[in-house]
């Protein structure tokens, strides 16, 4: 009998082993048993591009037969003529360990190994129908070897979570009329060893100060950049060969569950960056895998990415959607993930993206949307959201295709939110001019309102906006060191109370100077100087704020939750809206002065009668700001303005955001 030696620690069924071998205990160590994990419906599914759990087949897996514990390897490569294992338990020989191919036309090798056990390291020697000789890294890999290392390590997923309380309430703080404020994290450069700058600090280690210093901060999710294996540092983990396996830089899988435990025991969510549009050519990754174009496009005008110098999923192949389904479920299943953020989902829309009149194939219909990979993408949302209806999964796209975040079954491609790039690109524009000229520009805030619940928007300010010489965010502010600080805070009181959820790149909460640097820690001493630790008190009650007032998220994605009161006063640059709340009483009023002249006995329109209180002030001297403050409560009197039957007279700080609310002692 054959059976696992490791647990799983998530749902999955055991699975079905047939024992072919016989007396394998008496076998050489050269020997290589035909076993396989698969059943007939297993490749049924594979062919089909429907299943959805191949990490429990394909790859490496530690199993015991007949009282030996060995290695049962899996691998597709329907165009080899010759696989083998090799790795140090055979002093990498090639004739050693060779696989068979199954009898099924799947494509799929498989054998089982005595005595090779986790923590082997091991690669697939394939030579391809052309008389290549290739040796790939294997593509279900679990973890990996440190780069520039390049071999598979055989390992597993067991590990004891301790994140139930997190499961069962998970539901309630991932919907999509939950607060959802998200801090986006490089792993790699959030903190470095401060004795030894050049070493990453490993997951363990970074769980010790990032989770206290989330909750601190009130963010209600961590969205991780790739943590995927990738060889080449600079690509951010965005070039990936180790789809199914951790970074090896920070330590093990175990090690990256124990930080998404330690996040979920605090209560913060995580997300996870997800690259199904394009994978990196190295030698020993996914290019050209068996010989041939397997997991790409043969045809570069459909398989060659020009920006990235990269290649592209061929989207249409069954095996290949079944390698990417399995992959989202993956994480989401092994990793207690609460979500993924799918990266350049505008790249796999269009097969004309990025290129010229003639570098690209119209689909059959004479258009220019990729219908393959507009499929891929609505079968993996309802995949993942079939089997883990609790998480969310969120698109970066940055054209207007329509429907984005809407369900598939009216069209849509099944994502829970998509980032509102149009808003980001405008915001930032907005906010870089001298207010001087900012009157002429206010349709660069008021635009985005147009289309605001046209999707399920998130409002990010991500990692993408401070490098390559685009400076940081407190950099891109206008003024002297006061103004730049004042009209982050500014910026930050806008996006907090713009419909919408919410992601901030770490570095900007505090107001990092530098643009960001992945080689290195963030600038945590700047906290020791006033005017970035206002920001950082600033970003933290305005995540309590967006937490406390259900104004700011009942209605994210609803016209009945946002109201303009004034876009007029262009002289002035002030702007008034309202969001509301599904009990009236709970709306909330903000208004927003743009320059650095102070409002004072501005008069704005409420929606009724009795007192008002200031319950944010981005000027606070808390803060750092110059302290005008309408400490209390204001009487709303029976002046009509701005459209309203009654209207208060504020102080409105400068370059400052305030928000009122209905006094709870006077509220009718």
């Amino acid at each position: 009998m054959a059976k696992s030696t490791g647990k799983k620690n998530t749902k999955s069924t055991t699975d079905p082993v047939e024992d072919t071998g016989a007396n394998v205990g008496a076998q050489s160590l050269n020997a290589v048993e035909t076993i396989s994990r698969f059943t007939d419906f297993d490749i049924h599914l594979f062919k089909q591009g429907k299943h959805y759990k191949l990490y429990e087949k394909l790859g490496s897996h530690v199993i015991e037969v007949n009282g030996v514990t060995g290695t049962y390897f899996a691998v597709w490569a329907p165009n080899a003529t010759y696989i083998s294992v090799v790795g140090n338990f055979n002093g990498w020989n090639h004739s050693n360990h060779s696989l068979a191919a199954r009898w099924d036309s799947s494509g799929i090798w498989e054998g089982w190994i005595p005595n090779v056990g986790v923590g082997e390291v091991y690669k697939y020697y394939i030579v391809s129908q052309n008389g290549q000789h290739l040796e790939k890294a294997d593509p279900f890999a679990l973890w990996c070897e440190v780069a520039p290392r390049t071999a598979s390590i055989v390992w597993d997923t067991w590990y004891e979570w301790q994140d139930a309380d997190w499961m069962k309430v998970r539901k309630e703080k991932n919907k999509l009329n939950a607060p959802i404020s998200v801090y986006e994290v490089h792993l790699g450069s959030w903190q470095r060893d401060p004795s030894d700058p050049e070493r990453h600090l490993t997951y363990k280690e970074i769980a010790e100060s990032l989770v206290p210093y989330v909750k601190e901060m009130g963010f209600t999710h961590v969205e991780l950049m790739p943590i995927m294996e990738h060889p080449y540092a600079p690509s951010w983990g965005y070039q990936i060969t180790g789809y199914f396996s951790c970074s090896s830089r920070m330590g093990t899988p175990q090690e990256l569950m124990f930080l998404i435990d330690k996040l979920h025991q605090a209560g913060i969510g995580v997300y996870m960056d997800w690259v199904p549009s394009h994978f990196p050519g190295d030698a020993h990754g996914l290019f050209r895998f068996d010989g041939t174009s397997l997991y790409e496009h043969e045809d570069p005008r459909k398989g060659y990415h020009p920006d990235w110098k990269s290649y592209i999923f061929n989207y249409g192949r069954n095996e290949v959607r079944s390698f990417l389904i399995s992959n989202a479920i993956f994480w989401l299943d092994r990793y207690h993930t609460d979500g993924l953020r799918v990266d350049a989902v505008a790249s796999m829309l269009y097969l004309d993206y990025s290129r010229k009149h003639g570098e690209w194939i119209p689909n059959e219909f004479g258009g220019r949307e990729n219908l393959e990979a507009i499929s891929l993408l609505r079968e993996m949302n309802v995949a993942a959201y079939t089997e883990f209806p609790d998480i969310q999964t969120i698109a970066e796209e940055s054209t207007a295709f329509p429907g984005v975040s809407r369900p598939v079954f009216v069209g849509g491609l099944g994502f829970g939110m998509k980032w509102m790039m149009g808003w980001m690109n405008d915001t930032l524009k907005y906010f870089e001019k001298d207010p001087a000229f900012r009157k002429w520009h206010q349709d660069q805030l008021t635009f985005s309102l147009v289309y605001a619940f046209s999707e399920n928007f998130m409002l990010p300010f991500s990692h993408d906006e401070v490098v390559y010489g685009k400076k940081s965010l407190l950099n891109k502010m206008p003024g002297d060191e006061w103004q730049k600080a004042a009209n982050l805070r500014l910026m930050f009181a806008y996006m907090f109370t713009h419909p919408g959820t919410k992601l901030v790149f770490m570095g900007g909460e505090f107001g990092q100077t530098s643009e960001w640097n992945f080689q290195q820690s963030l600038d945590w001493h700047l906290l020791d100087h006033a005017p970035h630790n206002g920001i950082k008190e600033c970003v933290k009650t305005l995540n309590q704020l967006y937490k406390d007032e259900a104004a700011l998220y009942d209605f994210s994605f609803s016209h009945e939750g946002f109201e303009w009161i004034d876009t007029q006063d262009r002289e002035n640059s002030v702007l008034v809206y309202a969001r509301k709340a599904s009990d009236p009483a709970q709306n909330l009023i903000i208004a927003l002065n743009l320059t650095p002249v102070p409002r004072k006995s501005y008069r704005v329109g409420v929606s009724s009668d009795g007192s008002w209180k200031e319950v944010f002030n981005s000027d606070a001297a808390a803060f750092g700001g110059s302290g005008i403050i309408n400490y209390d409560p204001v009487e709303a009197e029976n002046h009509q303005w701005h459209g309203k039957a009654n209207s208060v007279i504020l102080d409105l700080p400068p370059m400052g955001a305030v928000v009122l609310k209905k006094n709870v002692t006077t509220r009718k």
